[in-house]
């Protein structure tokens, strides 16, 4: 296992891979500890990628990923990858997409539980009413996210 620490406009990020992709990404608490770090060239990619998202000149990454969870939570961050940079969609239209328009409220949950934020963009998912929704990374990280991505929201 692989890990580093990139500062950035948000706080730090803990980024951690293996030898063939990425497997989270973590928004740090200062009281946290954090494993050895030590880099590998998927960490160096994700690093450049991310630091290029935040200067504004990526809207899609490439670095491979490899996020741990259930089926179903898998198949809500593939669909949330699906969602364009700029743009957003509700709980509900993931359930639809999924084939499962009854499961809004389970997609909030493997929102809340995507080990790779930011590159599997579950900040675009927003309200039924495009209010901000909760996020496992603070709502003014959801917030400067959808700003930067030049997305206006409500709430």
């Amino acid at each position: 296992m692989y890990a580093a620490i990139m500062n950035t406009a948000l706080g730090s990020l803990l980024i951690k891979a293996d030898d063939s992709a990425i497997s989270s990404i973590h928004f740090l608490k200062d009281s946290e500890t954090v494993p050895e770090l030590i880099d590998n060239h998927l960490i160096n990619q994700c690093i450049r990628e991310l630091g290029e998202y935040f200067a504004g000149q990526r809207v899609k990454f490439d670095v491979p990923l490899a996020p741990k969870g259930t089926e179903f939570q898998k198949s809500v961050w593939m669909k949330l990858q699906e969602i364009p940079y700029g743009n957003t969609a509700s709980y509900g239209e993931i359930a639809r997409r999924i084939g499962n328009p009854k499961a809004a409220r389970a997609i909030g949950l493997a929102n809340n539980r995507n080990p790779i934020p930011i590159i599997i963009p579950c900040h675009r998912v927003l309200g039924s009413n495009g209010s901000l929704t909760g996020y496992a990374g603070g709502m003014e990280n959801k917030s400067y996210l959808l700003a930067l991505e030049g997305k206006a929201t409500e709430g």
